[in-house]
């Protein structure tokens, strides 16, 4: 297996194809990548952004140019010496259009009796399959029945479902009766849905991808691919819904033995991947919270809670969690916490509901993989007895059931549920709820830890080349909260807490929103994402608001608020003199998060493991929460600056980002032809002064990176004075300047032009 020396993600959709990703490898090529990793390619819903809605994956998507467009694409890489890597979705497929999934609709047309009724993850002791689309239950009056096609079908406004053989005559509700579905109002899906679905998303029904029958059909087009050498790698979407991840990464090890593999696994700080686990590592979000740790200044925390208590928000981080996961299993996953109380064996229902909702809730990690991992599994039941002794008989049960068998249908649908608790729990509530500084809520990462030390990220940094060396590093994907810009400037923050709070106490008295959570974490997004679009915060504010479930929720809406909250971008941009004010403050943290980012991206290239860099990132993207981050990226303008760096143009940091495609470019380009460079992982320590300001590494024997960190700490103090970065004697040059430097070069001189150097010993 060879990794790629890098990888460049793009977001594939109707508005752009196979055909539009062929016309950028010329450029890719030349920022130096050396791959494209692209979203899902497999058909999917009609008109679909993203991809991960499958509905056939027997076929590339006919929206994005279908078969022949694909190859056209892979030729195109080949012959520009490009790989590809493709984006898989085995845990889930879209039946939200039952039609466009013929298996899907052949299960609601034959039942039990359907060849792929096993395909779907389905409760059948009900009978029938619970379809929650109707307005309201008595909506089924607006049922009427097209019989003017080869079969008929039960139609409810724009929704159309299989009727079964013979069961077409009479009223359009007594053919409703007699389907192997039921059609029930909507609201009725979180308490009594009996398929599994990804997440609390009704129109993604699980797969059983654990058959043999089920993997083959699911990814045969896929694993032919590979076979064929047009896909050399392959991106795993959402592996902890699977009832055995293990397995069927192994399985899928198997039918792609030389292929590069990644799981978008989420490592919670210091968890580690299964070791049975037969991948190269993760998607890198493990990397990500590492990097943008090591840009926060851990002395800003007591200033940022106390801006949060005089705010009236909630600064207890465990609290909120807790709170905001059992919400989830209140309200959300109700008929998944339902469906496994029904294995636990001798316990009352209301107590077994109790003790696997209670345990979920304590889960450490997104989820154990029994036996391995069992220590997680320990960890969260003893957590539960803590939390709630009164349910001590009905967590022995279920310990006790769990442990006995652990490939068994309780534990494995313990093991699928309890990451969905987290990740909505944590990531889609917690993360709004808990907003004393943004830039730490992000997937995988730990709010209440604010910022990490030096050593620890040497620490983690050289485990990672040790153990994973090709594992996936990242900075911005389709799911992160914010990219990697808007994150570093809002880290920035850190260095400005007090001026910041003292701002942010004025702004909010003039034009604050009446929330305490989303109040803050406005503000912090107009500075992170400053200059904005007032309906791209008010999108964002609106998702926020409902994603916190606090006074809004997507399904309870209070219309007051949410009418306040849209509002609130316009009056604040608005008010002439707030603005200024906004503007004036953002001009002091502009240049800090411009050495932040550029700081943090090439620790992130040039460092261990494979790096991916989304789309468009390449220079300055402020972007925000999807679907904000699948915005169009303009690649003229950023070809234009790319010819002017490969002609020899050495940009200045500002506003263009020029200086962040140079960077860029040349880490990448070093990487594709010269991968002997980036290997093992050796901490460097700076000396003098400001020591502290610069992180720096090296890797072999004959490359070596050096950034600042905490800028504005570094200019209050004096600057560089005496520091000096003592480096293996021999002739070193500047990746980034062509220019000669020292063994010993002073750090004032090293970062002149830029802050950040990427050295080279030997021949330039």
């Amino acid at each position: 297996m060879n990794p790629p020396s890098s990888t460049y993600r793009v977001q594939l959709r109707p508005e752009f194809t196979f055909t539009d990703a062929a016309g950028i490898v010329d450029y890719l090529r030349s920022l130096g990548a050396g791959a494209l990793y692209t979203s899902p390619v497999l058909d999917a819903t009609t008109g679909s952004a993203h991809g991960y809605d499958v509905v056939d994956p027997t076929r590339a998507r006919p929206e994005l140019g279908g078969e022949e467009a694909r190859q056209v694409l892979v030729a195109r890489l080949k012959s520009a010496g490009l790989t590809l890597v493709v984006d898989i979705v085995p845990n889930h497929m879209s039946v939200e259009v039952p039609k466009l999934n013929r298996w899907w609709w052949d299960v609601l047309r034959h039942g039990q009796a359907s060849e792929y009724a096993g395909f779907f993850d389905i409760d059948w002791s009900r009978g029938k399959v619970l379809l929650p689309v109707l307005g309201e239950d008595a909506a089924v009056a607006e049922l009427t029945v097209d019989r003017s096609g080869d079969d008929d079908e039960l139609v409810y406004y724009d929704h159309r479902f299989p009727i079964a053989p013979g069961t077409g005559e009479g009223t359009p509700q007594e053919v409703h009766a007699r389907q192997h579905y039921e059609l029930v109002g909507w609201r009725r899906g979180n308490a009594e849905l009996n398929y599994r679905r990804f997440f609390d998303i009704t129109n993604l029904a699980a797969v059983t991808v654990e058959k043999a029958e089920v993997f083959a059909e699911t990814h045969g087009e896929v694993l032919r691919w590979v076979a064929d050498g047009d896909v050399a790698g392959l991106r795993v979407d959402h592996p902890d819904g699977l009832a055995d991840p293990g397995g069927y990464l192994r399985r899928l090890r198997a039918g792609a033995p030389d292929a590069w593999l990644v799981v978008e696994k989420i490592l919670h700080p210091g968890e580690a991947l299964p070791q049975s686990w037969p991948v190269d590592g993760t998607t890198g979000y493990d990397a990500l919270n590492e990097i943008t740790g090591v840009f926060v200044d851990p002395a800003a925390k007591p200033v940022f809670t106390r801006l949060v208590g005089e705010l009236g928000g909630r600064t207890d981080y465990l609290a909120v969690e807790q709170q905001a996961r059992r919400l989830v299993t209140d309200r959300i996953l109700v008929a998944e916490v339902h469906r496994i109380a029904g294995l636990v064996e001798g316990v009352e229902p209301d107590a077994a509901r109790a003790a696997v909702a209670e345990v979920m809730i304590a889960f450490g990690v997104y989820r154990s993989y029994l036996p391995e991992g069992a220590a997680e599994w320990t960890g969260a039941v003893e957590r539960a007895r803590s939390r709630r002794p009164d349910l001590g008989e009905a967590l022995t049960a279920l310990d006790t059931q769990v442990r006995a068998e652990p490939g068994g249908e309780l534990a494995t649908r313990v093991q699928q549920t309890s990451g969905m608790v987290v990740a909505k729990g944590t990531e889609d509530t917690t993360f709004y709820r808990f907003t004393r500084f943004a830039a730490l809520n992000e997937v995988g990462g730990d709010p209440d830890r604010f910022g990490r030390g030096v050593a620890e990220f040497h620490e983690l940094a050289a485990g990672r080349a040790a153990g994973r060396p090709a594992s996936m590093t990242t900075l911005t994907t389709h799911d992160t909260k914010r990219s990697e810009d808007t994150r570093a400037r809002q880290a920035a923050l850190s260095e400005l807490a007090e001026e910041f709070g003292d701002a942010v106490r004025r702004w909010t008295k003039r034009r604050g929103i009446d929330e305490p959570a989303l109040n803050l974490l406005a503000w912090q997004t107009l500075v992170g994402a400053w200059p904005i679009a007032p309906e791209r915060l008010r999108d964002y504010l609106d998702k926020a608001a409902k994603e916190s479930k606090l006074r809004t929720t997507w399904t309870d809406h209070d219309e007051v608020f949410e009418q306040a909250v849209a509002a609130w971008p316009e009056q604040v941009l608005g008010d002439a003199e707030l603005r200024a004010e906004v503007e004036e403050f953002v001009g002091k943290l502009r240049g800090p998060g411009w050495v932040t980012s550029l700081g943090q991206k090439l620790v992130q290239l040039a460092g261990p493991g494979v790096p991916d860099v989304y789309q468009g990132t390449e220079l300055w993207d402020f972007s925000l929460v999807d679907p904000d981050n699948r915005r169009e990226v303009d690649y003229g303008a950023r070809r234009e600056i790319l010819e002017r760096v490969l002609a020899g143009e050495q940009p200045e940091v500002d506003e263009t980002g020029a200086a962040k495609l140079l960077l860029v470019h040349r880490t990448l380009t070093l990487r594709r032809e010269r991968p002997e460079l980036f290997t093992g992982y050796r901490p460097l320590k700076a000396e003098g002064a400001a020591a502290e300001h610069l992180l720096a590494f090296q890797r072999g024997e004959d490359l070596a990176v050096a950034v600042t960190r905490l800028p504005v700490a570094l200019e209050k103090t004096g600057g560089w004075r005496d520091t000096v970065l003592p480096l293996t004697d021999g002739f070193w040059t500047d990746v980034l300047t062509g220019r000669a430097v020292g063994d010993a070069p002073l750090a004032a001189a090293l970062f002149d032009k830029y802050p950040v150097a990427l050295l080279v010993r030997g021949d330039s």
